[in-house]
């Protein structure tokens, strides 16, 4: 009886064995086809960021990018000779300390017993600017040798 109790557990163990080898086999399996699900994601990110770095070099965003900092660059320096060069002495000889900016009317006084003024300096000031960009824009333009579509 010994024996035939041996041999049980002997069959028992080879089928948990068989059954754990079938287990491990079946795993094995699904790593691989996970291994290919991955690799076949990988293909597909990579061709999503070269078609997307493509398209930024079509479309000259980059360009477009370089253009707006050194424009918000040079809008800077401009406003500065604008208030700070070419205004005091438009103001001084309007007769205004605060350059065009300090150039108001007074209209009279309104019913609820408030001045009424007109700031027509800020706007002066404010057109000056909008010419002188312009013309800096314009410059840009044609020192570049850029085409200026005449219509």
């Amino acid at each position: 009886m010994e024996k035939s109790a041996k041999s049980k557990k002997e069959e028992a163990t080879g089928k948990k064995i068989e059954k754990l080898e079938e287990r491990g086999e079946k795993l094995e399996e699904q790593g691989k086809k996970l291994e290919r699900k991955v690799l076949a994601l990988g293909k597909k990110g990579k061709e999503g960021v070269s078609g997307f770095v493509g398209f930024i070099r079509a479309q000259g965003v980059i360009g477009l990018a370089v253009g707006l900092v050194i424009g918000t660059a040079a809008s800077t320096l401009v406003h500065s000779l604008i208030n700070n060069v070419v205004m005091p002495p438009l103001g001084f000889l309007l007769g205004s300390s605060d350059g065009l900016k300090g150039l108001s009317w007074t209209m009279g006084v309104t019913p609820a017993g408030e001045e009424a003024v007109l700031n027509y300096g800020m706007f002066l000031s404010d057109l000056i600017n909008f010419l002188v960009i312009a013309l800096v824009v314009y410059l840009v333009m044609k020192w570049l040798k850029f085409e200026i579509n005449k219509k």
